[in-house]
């Protein structure tokens, strides 16, 4: 291009990054470009220069863009000079407020390079254009020239309105049946006589199809069988394979012309054009339909979103769902699994109290409380992990002595390990080694881990315990065997929730495949970590535990054995369980404590019994017949002769939930089915509003505890 013809375009902007944007892109115009950072700036360039196009952004800091366009406009000079309004943001009002202005279109920030290159060149050539024409204005007639500029101005001004009009009816739009519909409404008709719009999927099946003809009130939709076979035909002919919108191009196939709808590598559909075009349709067919591909692409990607969206909130409601199903399985699986686990252990303590002195009945009532207490542990596990899965468990943690409290797992265990003839040794640290955790789940931790340890072991195998601290001041408890060992393959799952190595048909092993995940989710909540090691199967396995390390001394207390109650004289006890087994054992049990003893089984009886009775403590069923044990409690804080008695809720619902319901009730204490004789006795001996305590005992003496400043290693020989 001849330097004379060279088109000046200013771009006003503030930002130094955005002017370097804007010349990157128009540079391939080859115009003169003149780059400004205020709008002060551009008013003294519009006073020195003739500009073809003006690029102005709305925000800048001293006079915005709307105030600039507004001086620019009052120069003779510059009154009609084209400004396209640079903005990341414009609704309707800024939008007619930059139109009065004499804006001819707006831009969004960030800009798409075609678009505006496209948009600016229009302008530098009617800029050029006009220049050449008041050159040959000498030359030629005067209202000639005049009116060959006229329409060259008034073309471009229609093209410039049309692009604006469709650009502002278009954006924002999120709904692709809206857009189809504002698209043929701006097609028919300025751009042909008759239109059709057809949008596919993937497989090239038509999804919408909206008609429109000249003269019509409105856009029609079609069905996807609804269109005519020439127009089957032309879609065929016209539409690219999918992911090769190379081959994308107008097609003419008779009286039809066929735009494909492309974006990036998808081919989203075609609009259809019947009859000959307008001039304007003529001029603006691709740009306006790759302005519709850019929409109809945003629209699908925003139901995609949705339809996701939706979806993803339909799953979480069915796993919450699935979830609420599962507390309730569990709370029911518990209830009715501690319904005959109570009675049995009832009538083992019964035994164990009442029998003579004979070995073999001692023997057999040691292994039926054995299995018990086994199938309680199991019971109490599987409620456990889904209690911690769910953040049910709340510790209530004290500064402990581990190797205290090692010691005690360890001795709790010496029956089973006596009965397989295995040689356990026990390494304490000379120093108390303090812990800040819950005792009773720390404790559950490690007898967790000593009794896999004792049944993976064969009899006359060997197992190791340890407490020590490592190089990074880490609590480390290790408990190793020379066991069946654990398989390279299982060894990164182990701690996963049911899973099991290799059992024998027999399952001589037991266990549900609950208790390493329950290891690891109680030592995570304090703190710590827990690893697996194992050189293969045959080869044993260990087990370590890391806590952190607590600076401050134990508590005394927490390093003891709990005291022992003595027992509590003879009281007055109501027991209301429908189950009538056990009813009959508990009370039976009691009974043989020098208690009296009452039986109810359901709420209305129990209700009855108080006034005479008068019982101080009474062992309340939560499950009951005609009214439960909520709201029998309720009632009986209403009664003068149980308003301050003990109400113990003796159920087999224990989690979080109904413990509190239990509390508002007004129970004082909630045990779970089998409840534990000691713990039973324990709680009955302590101290009653209105009943004397039992004398405190001395506090018993722990076993297995180095001796202060010693290092200790212990070792349970084989019987």
């Amino acid at each position: 291009m001849d330097s004379a013809d060279r088109a000046n375009i200013l771009v006003v902007d503030d930002l130094q990054e955005k002017l370097l944007v804007f010349k990157t892109v128009l540079e391939d115009l080859d115009q003169n470009m003149i780059f400004v950072r205020s709008g002060t700036d551009a008013l003294r360039e519009v006073l020195k220069h003739e500009f073809a196009v003006i690029l102005l952004d709305v925000n800048m800091p001293d006079i915005d863009g709307f105030e600039t366009a507004a001086l620019i406009r009052r120069h003779r000079r510059s009154a009609h000079t084209p400004i396209i309004f640079i903005t990341s943001y414009a609704d309707e009002l800024q939008t007619a407020r930059g139109y009065s202005l004499g804006a001819v279109d707006y831009i969004l920030s960030p800009v798409v390079p075609e678009i505006l290159r496209s948009k600016v060149r229009v302008f530098v050539e009617l800029h050029v254009l006009q220049k050449r024409i008041a050159r040959q204005a000498d030359e030629r007639v005067a209202l000639a020239a005049s009116a060959a500029a006229l329409q060259v101005a008034e073309e471009s001004t229609r093209r410039s309105a049309y692009l604006s009009e469709l650009s502002h009816s278009l954006s924002g739009v999120l709904d692709v049946s809206t857009g189809l519909h504002k698209l043929m409404a701006l097609a028919v008709p300025a751009l042909c006589d008759a239109a059709a719009v057809v949008l596919v999927d993937e497989r090239m099946r038509v999804q919408h199809a909206v008609r429109r003809r000249d003269g019509a009130s409105r856009t029609v939709d079609v069905d996807p069988d609804g269109l005519t076979l020439a127009e089957l035909e032309a879609l065929n002919d016209g539409l690219p394979a999918a992911g090769d919108p190379a081959a994308a191009g107008t097609v003419v196939r008779g009286a039809l012309r066929v735009v494909p709808l492309c974006h990036g590598d998808r081919v989203l559909g075609a609009m259809l054009l019947q009859g000959p075009l307008t001039p304007l349709g003529d001029a603006l067919l691709d740009e306006v339909a790759m302005r519709a591909a850019i929409v109809f692409a945003a629209a699908r990607l925003h139901q995609s979103l949705q339809l996701e969206i939706a979806e993803r909130r339909q799953a979480e409601a069915r796993l919450e769902e699935a979830s609420r199903r599962k507390d309730e399985f569990l709370a029911m699986l518990s209830h009715e699994l501690r319904n005959p686990l109570a009675p049995i252990r009832n009538a083992v303590e019964v035994i164990r109290r009442k029998a003579p002195n004979d070995t073999t009945l001692k023997w057999a009532t040691d292994i039926t409380d054995r299995q018990v207490r086994q199938l309680t542990r199991l019971v109490d596990e599987l409620l456990d992990v889904a209690r911690i899965s769910q953040g049910k468990i709340v510790l209530q943690p004290t500064v402990l002595d581990l190797g205290a409290l090692v010691a005690e797992c360890v001795e709790a265990q010496r029956p089973f390990i006596s009965a397989r003839r295995q040689l356990l040794t026990l390494a304490l640290p000379a120093a108390p080694v303090s812990v800040q955790g819950d005792g009773a789940r720390i404790q559950q931790v490690v007898s967790n881990l000593l009794s896999n340890a004792i049944k993976y072991t064969q009899d006359d195998g060997s197992l190791h315990v340890a407490v020590a601290v490592d190089e990074e001041g880490r609590a480390v408890i290790s408990v190793r065997d020379n066991g069946m060992g654990i398989e390279a393959d299982l060894l990164p799952r182990v701690f996963d929730l049911f899973e099991q190595g290799h059992r024998a048909l027999d399952r001589s092993q037991g266990g549900l495949g609950i208790g390493l995940t329950l290891v690891q989710l109680l030592v995570k909540l304090h703190g710590g970590r827990v690893e697996a090691l194992s050189a293969g199967p045959g080869k044993g396995a260990e087990f370590r535990v890391y806590l952190p390390v607590h600076s401050q001394p134990t508590d005394a207390a927490a390093q003891g054995e709990p005291a022992q109650a003595l027992p509590a004289p003879g009281r007055r006890i109501l027991v209301v369980e429908d189950n009538a087994d056990v009813a009959d054992t508990t009370a039976a049990m009691l009974t043989l404590s020098g208690h009296e003893v009452r039986t109810a089984h359901d709420g209305i009886e129990a209700l009855a019994m108080v006034e005479d009775f008068a019982p101080d403590i009474v062992l309340l069923d939560i499950g009951l017949p005609m009214m439960d044990g909520y709201e029998v409690a309720r009632r009986m804080r209403q009664l003068p002769a149980t308003r301050h008695k003990l109400l113990v809720a003796l159920t087999g619902y224990g989690q979080a939930g109904d413990r509190q319901r239990g509390r508002d009730a007004g129970f004082d204490e909630h045990l779970l089915k089998p409840v534990d004789p000691a713990v039973l006795d324990a709680l009955i001996a302590r101290d009653l509003p209105d009943l004397p305590s039992a004398p405190a005992p001395a506090p018993a003496e722990t076993g297995g505890t180095a001796a202060a400043g010693k290092a200790t290693l212990y070792a349970f020989r084989r019987p």
